[in-house]
């Protein structure tokens, strides 16, 4: 099948043009056909092909380079290296309010639009209810543009895009502004657009929005392509090294563990893993976690268990003092818990789980420890957890 989407070696190159000197310099180059020594590469040989009826979502950080990559997709600005094809009628929205007269009415700017899309004059005055329907500013589509909230101007460019019909679709953090049931509407479009067999090229800081809309995904680090393929793998990859950079967390760790509580953790493990390796479990198998305490004056402690998300929003906790559960003796000062999460109903993900070490009463938090782990698996389902369900039929009777 051939490629809708073909970019190979694509890098790009902005020359320091602050001083007059980098500027000669920078000409200089650019006349003898080399690059400038002074500047900075946003993007570093990036290769991938996208084909007709996939779904593409380019992921990373503010300044990984992925907005300067859809700008080159769709040539707004050139590569400084490598080639890029596209063979496909494009619709794209790129920065908030490109393409729209900010003096002109909201009406004006959806001729100027639609006209740039290759809409005729007859197919907008067919459409042009649609569009208005969809757009949903009532009056002001009368007022200038710059009247207008963020949210209003991508309600009126989506609005005209949707109406003109693209078989490639760019878009770039679109969603993050629109309130929620324009997010919920603009969900429902492209998800009708792509099983017409249409193809989408989005940016977002959205894994939720990545995960629903895009099959593969492309994850920018510093202008280079760190991973690249199938959607999940992808981005449960970027959010567990996410949370690995999560400052706060990282934090309020160092200042639980250690000597500093008289109740101590002493080990922490997973038994059916290996310390220090990559722990990667499937939806719905068995999680089990040992966690050995010290305590100085031979009384057992308490222990507490708890899962977390990669973005630290807690799932589940539970303590020993919750179901009387006493610990197993090592020594007279190591006492061991364990515990086992059976058929754990975690959706797919980066999460981890922390055990805590708890004076003898449970009253006090001394020291902490933290794996963190991955969920495998595939689901279209929301939230953190999978709950037991069973669909019914109309007259109230199970499936």
């Amino acid at each position: 099948m051939q490629p809708l989407v073909r970019v190979q070696g694509v890098s790009k190159y902005y020359p320091r043009v602050h001083r007059p000197g980098e500027r000669l310099r920078a000409f200089a180059a650019l006349l003898a056909g080399r690059q400038s020594r002074e500047g900075a590469e946003v993007l570093h040989d990036i290769s991938l092909e996208v084909l007709p009826g996939q779904s593409l979502g380019i992921i990373g950080e503010n300044g990984a380079g992925k907005s300067t990559l859809l700008k080159v997709l769709t040539g707004v600005i050139s590569p400084s290296r490598g080639s890029v094809e596209v063979n496909a009628r494009v619709a794209a929205l790129l920065e908030l309010g490109a393409g729209f007269q900010p003096e002109f009415s909201g009406i004006d700017n959806v001729r100027m639009k639609a006209a740039l899309l290759g809409m005729s004059s007859r197919e907008l005055e067919r459409k042009l209810d649609d569009i208005l329907a969809f757009a949903d500013i009532g009056d002001y589509v009368y007022e200038p543009v710059k009247h207008y909230s963020s949210g209003m101007v991508v309600r009126l460019g989506f609005a005209v895009v949707s109406a003109s019909d693209p078989e490639l679709l760019i878009t770039d953090e679109v969603l993050a502004v629109g309130d929620e049931s324009f997010q919920k509407k603009c969900i429902r479009w492209i998800e009708s657009f792509l099983g017409r067999g249409n193809t989408l090229l989005m940016v977002s800081h959205s894994m939720y929005q990545v995960q629903k809309l895009c099959q593969r995904a492309l994850w920018l680090e510093q202008g280079r392509a760190r991973e690249f393929g199938d959607v999940f793998p992808v981005t449960q990859a970027y959010l567990a090294w996410h949370e690995e950079k999560n400052a706060s967390e990282s934090r309020f760790r160092r200042e639980q563990q250690g000597a500093g509580g008289l109740y101590r953790v002493a080990g922490f493990s997973l038994p059916a893993h290996a310390a220090g390796e990559d722990v990667s479990i499937a939806a719905g198998s068995d999680l089990e976690a040992e966690l050995v305490l010290y305590s100085p004056d031979g009384r057992p402690p308490v222990a507490l268990f708890g899962l977390m998300r990669a973005d630290g929003t807690p799932v589940y906790g539970v303590g020993s003092d919750f179901d009387g559960k006493a610990p197993d003796r090592v020594d007279e000062r190591h006492f061991r818990y364990r515990i086992r999460f059976e058929h754990l109903p975690l959706l797919p993900g980066s999460y981890s789980i922390r055990g805590h070490a708890m004076d003898s009463a449970g009253l006090r938090l001394c020291d902490t420890a933290e794996i963190r782990f991955t969920v495998c698996g595939e689901s279209r389902e929301l939230g953190m957890v999978r709950l037991a369900h069973r669909w019914l039929t109309g007259q109230g009777h199970p499936e």
